[in-house]
């Protein structure tokens, strides 16, 4: 034990001196602590203090006074507390690219009404309806449909009605409600739209929401909270160029010199062809993309609701499988994927989403690492519960370190105590079946003096990461 560096040598006036020294204080591990971090186009215009600052969010009304109500980042945080209400989360909002171009879509209503019913429109799983009386002309109805979609400003859209635009210019053919997207982008072309009209005499033409071309890039955002020590990652853009910029993101931030472990967390809902196509150009071991072909909402939504998910699991180790995603809209049962589909997205480093009942949840959540350096299938690094524990173990070494060792001086006896210390935390570790065979791997911890640098000590740390148990193959004897 070394004297207390408050009480000076030398010290003469007569007296017992003592003092405290706290690094042997605690046994215990670090705790696991998640907090989330959303990147996000907003509607409303930043000051300069504002701009690309995360701010602390801990409400959908909050979410919508700091960056604008049906905004992409309102929907997305709205999506991620609904589903996990004990999040730290934070949000990053993004201004629309200068070029960016908002996607559009339409609904024609023609004819007059013989009955009464509705006309319904749904936009990312919520429906909008307006009530239809016996006489009514189509641009009656959609005049109020469209006020009704205004009134919803939680909607990614807005509604109008205007001329239908004639094929090559020339004069208008009719009126439609155009919809037009919040923010410019991609986002726009995700926003799902289903539309019905069940009074007799009017019949209804939908145009999906597309051309939204143009997303800001995401490069000052993830330098402005590089430091930040966020752990999940939340990204709506799902493209190649932007997963590459994210992993680049993640693989700096969790390397050995900065140390604060993160994942990536994006979704898709196109196709599984399309989908695999993305993982296998990303091939990241910090990224994972939750798919669930044909959702109504968009891919931010998607993946806010997935990260909120695996923030509520504090267990590194603890499998993913099974766990509801609450607020994922119920896709129809021709979208569901098959049991070869899903082995197919997993294998191509995919997160399947399904539909169990009238919930969805994870079948399960794998990194989209497939192949090695040498273009070689590697599994190593498959489940995201592996990279998570990964940086589970390191954050318990190193606050060990920091405790017991915080200024020492460079000993073979202090070598001796570093190697006690580290096997203690694994010992615990193993406890709470993160790692496993401590004892059979404990030769393989060593430390060592650095033979180039004679102030370093080197360990090497063997851990034997607990894996999920996914997959139970049993076979019953007929006697």
């Amino acid at each position: 034990m070394s004297i207390d560096a408050t009480i000076p040598i030398p010290t003469y006036k007569p007296g017992f001196y003592f003092g405290f020294n706290t690094t042997l204080a605690s046994r215990a591990l670090a705790t696991n602590d998640q907090k989330l971090v959303i990147l996000a186009q907003r509607t409303t215009l930043p000051t300069a203090a504002e701009r690309l600052t995360p701010v602390n969010v801990f409400s959908d009304e909050e979410a919508a006074v700091y960056f604008g109500r049906g905004s992409q980042a309102h929907r997305m945080a709205r999506a991620a507390i609904y589903a996990n209400g004990y999040l730290q989360l934070a949000i990053v909002g993004l201004e629309d690219a200068a070029a960016g171009v908002a996607a559009t879509g339409s609904l024609a209503l023609s004819g007059t009404a013989t009955g009464t019913g509705q006309a319904r429109l749904s936009v990312c799983g919520v429906t909008v309806s307006a009530s239809v009386a016996s006489g009514d002309s189509a641009e009656v109805v959609m005049t109020a449909l469209a006020d009704a979609i205004n009134t919803r400003q939680e909607l990614p859209v807005s509604a109008s009605v205007e001329d239908i635009p004639a094929e090559g210019g020339g004069k208008a053919t009719g009126k439609q409600i155009t919809l037009i997207a919040r923010n410019k982008g991609t986002v726009g072309n995700q926003v799902g739209l289903t539309a019905t009209v069940n009074a007799a005499g009017l019949t209804a033409t939908l145009k999906a929401m597309s051309g939204g071309q143009g997303d800001p890039e995401l490069d000052d955002a993830l330098a402005a909270i590089f430091s930040a020590g966020h752990t999940l990652v939340i990204s709506p853009y799902s493209d190649t160029a932007s997963l590459r910029t994210l992993s680049t993101h993640l693989d700096k931030v969790s390397g050995p010199l900065e140390q604060r472990g993160a994942v990536g967390v994006t979704g898709w809902n196109g196709t599984l062809s399309t989908g695999t196509t993305l993982t296998t150009a990303v091939n990241a071991a910090r990224i994972t993309m939750g798919w669930y072909n044909g959702s109504a909402l968009p891919n931010g939504e998607l993946a806010a609701v997935y990260a909120a998910i695996m923030a509520s699991e504090s267990d590194p180790a603890r499998p993913l499988n099974t766990l509801a995603l609450p607020g994922l809209d119920i896709t129809g049962q021709d979208k569901w994927p098959g049991r070869t589909e899903q082995e197919n997205a997993l294998s191509n480093g995919l997160t399947p989403f399904e539909v169990s009942g009238s919930t969805v949840q994870i079948v399960r959540a794998v990194s989209t690492y497939v192949k090695n350096a040498m273009g070689v299938t590697d599994r190593s690094l498959m489940d995201v519960t592996i990279i998570r524990s990964l940086d589970y173990v390191r954050l318990a070494c190193r606050t060990r370190m920091t405790q017991r060792f915080p200024r020492e001086k460079l000993t073979d006896t202090r070598l001796a105590r570093i190697r006690s210390e580290l096997l203690d935390v694994l010992y615990a570790l193993e406890a709470l079946e993160i790692v496993e065979n401590v004892d059979a791997l404990k030769d393989q911890l060593i430390v060592t003096r650095n033979l180039q640098d004679d102030t370093r000590a080197d360990a090497t740390i063997p851990a034997s990461i607990v894996r999920g148990l996914h997959v139970f193959a049993g076979t019953i004897y007929l006697l």
